[in-house]
Formats: structure tokens, C-alpha cells, sequence
């Protein structure tokens, strides 16, 4: 990737983090630890490698995306927002009454968003139903499904990577955002998955490992998930929970709690900064 490419790239991520954050802080609630995680896949995801349009948010051969790990809404949403799917004044409204924004996705309240997702565990369900209805309607659109490593504790995502495995769902590919926090501590303190690629493996998925805030590695993934042809992909991302917030990193406690005042300028301006940098280079 060109050096202008990655810069606009991490510009852009650093913005979806500042709206996850301005939506959180304007909601008094929400999920800020696991969205800044997964800030800079969403925005490789939204500004580079899906095939979509927000002019025509139901444009029938686009990509889709399915947040499985949903309470990470304010990441999505603000990516959306990003891309121009509403205005950004719409994160400021999150989780009020009669606003677009719900707590977790609602794909029939808010434009680009392609399911409905929060019950943990259902997303890679439905992601592997997308899959099989585009191969079956001869549709060459792809899916994604994004998971957390918290949330692959759930049996469900495992019938899923089951039955994409058994039926080559080569069109289907999940991220495993694997920020070794969920609310109650450490994922091996709850119960730990690892090694989830092996598992993945194991059914028969494809498996890439990487450093989910590299957008080299983010790039190199995912063009070697398209040029896999015989089973579906899972790229397991190595992330920091609250990426971007020195506060927040690693910090089990912003899992799901909106910052205060003093909280909220301290990460804006700790994120405004980095964007000056990126944007003057």
C-alpha cells in the first residue's frame, strides 16, 4: 500500500473513532472499548474493499456486513456516517428516543446497515445465510461478518463455522477481533477460545492472522481472502481494545461505559491530534 493510501486511511480511522466516541459521550452509554478495536478493518472495510454505494444503500449486488458482535454499533454507525450513508450530527443522537441510531444495528431504522445484530452469537449465522443465497442466486456479492473473541464463547458461531466450512462458502469471510477483553475480564479468564484460528482450521475455514491496526497486513488479508476458491476465510486480528484513547487501552473497565466530560475532551483531543498529524504529513 502507497504511504498517501495508508495516511488517508488512518485519517479516516481516526475520525470513525472520534464519532464512536462523540456518539458514546452524547448517549451517556454504549460501547466504546470493542468499537475503537475495530475502527481501522471497519474503515479499510467501508472506504476500500466493499463493493457498496450509500447513494443506493440496497443496491442488490453489494457487499454486505454483519456486526455480530453488535454493542459495537457506535464503530459502525460512525463508519456509515464516514462514508456518507446520514449526516455525522446523527451520532449525537444515539440511543435517544425517536433517533435513527439504536444501541446495537437496526437494518430497518438506518441506512447501510445490513442486519439487525446484538444477541451474541447469531451474526455468523446469518452472515453464512447471505453466503449461501448469493451462491445459490448465482450473485457474486461477498459477506463479512465481524466477531468478537469474547463472543466466539457462544456454540452457535461454531454450527455456523460448521455448516460454511461443509458448504464451501468461499464467498464468506469473518473477522475475529480478537482484543482479548470482554466485560468480565480476560477472554481465557471467562473462557478462553484459543487458539481460535485452529478452530476455525478445524472446520475447515481458511485462516489469516494479523495485526488489526496495520493497514498493510489489513490489505494483504483481505486480498488473499479473495483469492481463496475453496473455503471460507477467517482473519484472526490481534487489536487493542480502546485503540486511539490512552485511557482506554487495554482497560477491561470501557468495555461498555461512556466517558464523562473531562473523559470525553481528554480522548478528543488525544484523537484530534493524531488526525492534525496525519492530515499536515
Amino acid at each position: 500500500m502507497d504511504q498517501a493510501t495508508k495516511k488517508q486511511l488512518a485519517a479516516t480511522a481516526c475520525k470513525v473513532r472520534m464519532g464512536a466516541i462523540e456518539a458514546v459521550y452524547n448517549a451517556k452509554s454504549g460501547h466504546p472499548g470493542g468499537s475503537l478495536s475495530i475502527a481501522d478493518t471497519m474503515t479499510y472495510l467501508y472506504f476500500k474493499e466493499m463493493n457498496i454505494d450509500p447513494q443506493n444503500p440496497k443496491m442488490e449486488d453489494r457487499d454486505r456486513l454483519v456486526l455480530s458482535k453488535g454493542h459495537t454499533a457506535p464503530a459502525l454507525y460512525s463508519a456509515l456516517a464516514n462514508r456518507g450513508y446520514f449526516p455525522l450530527e446523527e451520532l449525537k443522537k444515539l440511543r435517544k428516543p425517536h433517533a435513527m441510531l439504536q444501541g446495537h444495528p437496526d437494518m430497518k431504522g438506518t441506512p447501510g446497515v445490513d442486519m439487525s445484530s446484538g444477541s451474541l452469537g447469531q451474526g455468523l449465522s446469518v452472515a453464512c445465510g447471505m453466503a449461501l443465497s448469493a451462491k445459490m442466486s448465482g450473485k457474486d456479492y461477498r459477506v463479512y461478518a465481524i466477531c468478537g473473541d469474547g463472543e466466539i464463547q457462544e456454540g452457535q458461531i461454531w454450527e455456523a463455522a460448521m455448516f460454511a466450512g461443509a458448504k464451501g462458502l468461499t464467498n464468506l469471510t469473518v473477522v475475529v477481533d480478537n482484543n482479548n477483553l470482554q466485560i468480565d475480564g480476560t477472554v481465557e479468564e471467562v473462557c478462553s477460545p484459543y487458539p481460535i484460528g485452529a478452530k476455525f482450521a478445524a472446520f475447515n475455514w481458511h485462516v489469516i492472522e494479523i495485526d488489526g491496526h496495520d493497514f498493510d497486513q489489513i490489505e494483504a488479508a483481505f486480498a488473499e481472502a479473495r483469492a481463496v476458491t475453496d473455503k471460507p476465510v477467517a482473519i484472526v486480528q490481534k487489536s487493542v481494545k480502546g485503540k486511539g484513547v490512552s485511557y482506554m487501552e487495554n482497560n477491561v473497565s470501557w468495555h461498555g461505559a461512556a466517558p464523562n466530560d473531562e473523559q470525553y475532551e481528554i480522548a478528543m483531543k488525544e484523537l484530534g491530534a493524531v488526525l492534525a498529524e496525519l492530515e499536515v504529513q
